[in-house]
């Protein structure tokens, strides 16, 4: 049987073939980049605003505390990050390549949804009054009373693009990924009652709800707006979470299915018989010690269970 050790796959030794394996991934993310730029390019909707609707979009026109180019930072950049941080440690391509894939599918999927529904239902904004009338004139339309802009095309495209929030979207996706991954790497829900490491897990949560707040203090979304983005980019990152690793609380949460797929095949006898299942295969860390414990799983020092050794230290917490 192949013998394996930490530090055995590699972005050097095995990160080429990993690419090549979801080279058709990659191709997909591109189009769904070129979905979002075209969504982003299109008028929206504008949706009849009439006089007296006009009570709730007189809020002051001000600017974002949490500017554009700061979502992507929030929403990739950091979680990449970690992601990097990760793979230096415990050297293993599948986790890292898996992990930057699913963050990026989870905030593009997020993107393209959210830009699409924008376009469509074409909500104002609250601060859709002084966008369409800078000047504070109210010029409305005498046959059909709806309003007649004065403002900067540019500026009142945009208002008409309140729902759902994108920043409250995007940040959800990329944090929200980002939760499910410390999750599963500090194995917060091991049944051993160490309620303290969900405080790690809830930090990337909380900074996407902070971002989700700010939009409604700068009176660029109403509160449905940013609930309904921060439900659409928490589910996606589910989604995509769990399309390329196990739920944090099962025993191998803390590893990418591709890395279990690859270690089962790697062990397969040489004479071509049947393949050991997932729950019975040797791995590659069999020179580990594990110091049995009263609560946890019979593991011994001869157990054929990788246990992600960078972390064993938290498990036994």
């Amino acid at each position: 049987m192949a013998d394996f050790h930490l530090g055995a796959h590699t972005i050097k030794s095995h990160g080429a073939k990993v690419v090549r394996l979801h080279m058709h991934d990659w191709v997909t993310l591109l189009v769904l980049v070129v979905l979002d730029v075209i969504l982003n390019v299109i008028e929206p909707f504008h949706r009849f605003v009439g006089e007296d609707m006009m009570t709730d979009l007189k809020y002051p026109l001000k600017g974002n505390t949490v500017p554009f180019w700061a979502v992507p930072v929030i929403a990739v950049l950091i979680p990449v990050a970690v992601f990097l941080v990760y793979y230096i440690i415990r050297r293993d391509v599948y986790d890292f390549h898996h992990a930057i894939l699913g963050l990026l599918y989870a905030v593009l999927v997020t993107g393209v949804i959210t830009d699409a529904i924008k376009d469509g239902v074409g909500r104002p904004r609250p601060d859709f009054f002084w966008r369409c009338f800078p000047d504070g004139q109210a010029v409305f339309d005498p046959i059909t009373k709806d309003v007649a802009c004065t403002g900067i095309k540019s500026v009142i495209k945009e208002g008409h693009k309140s729902f759902p929030s994108g920043h409250t979207s995007w940040s959800f996706a990329g944090l929200g990924f980002l939760a499910w991954y410390i999750a599963g790497k500090v194995r917060a829900f091991n049944r051993r009652g160490h309620v303290a490491k969900l405080c790690i897990v809830f930090l990337p949560l909380l900074a996407a709800a902070l971002v989700a707040v700010s939009r409604v203090d700068d009176y660029w979304h109403h509160w449905q707006d940013v609930f309904a983005g921060g439900l659409l980019g928490l589910t996606m990152a589910s989604f995509c979470y769990l399309q390329f690793f196990p739920p944090p609380y099962h025993t191998d949460g803390w590893g990418p299915h591709a890395y279990f797929q690859m270690l089962s095949e790697s062990q397969q006898p040489q004479n071509g018989a049947a393949s050991h299942s997932l729950s019975s295969r040797p791995t590659e860390l069999r020179t580990v010690t594990i110091h049995p414990q009263n609560d946890a799983e019979d593991l011994s020092a001869t157990s054929t269970r990788d246990t992600s050794p960078i972390l064993s230290g938290a498990t036994r917490s």
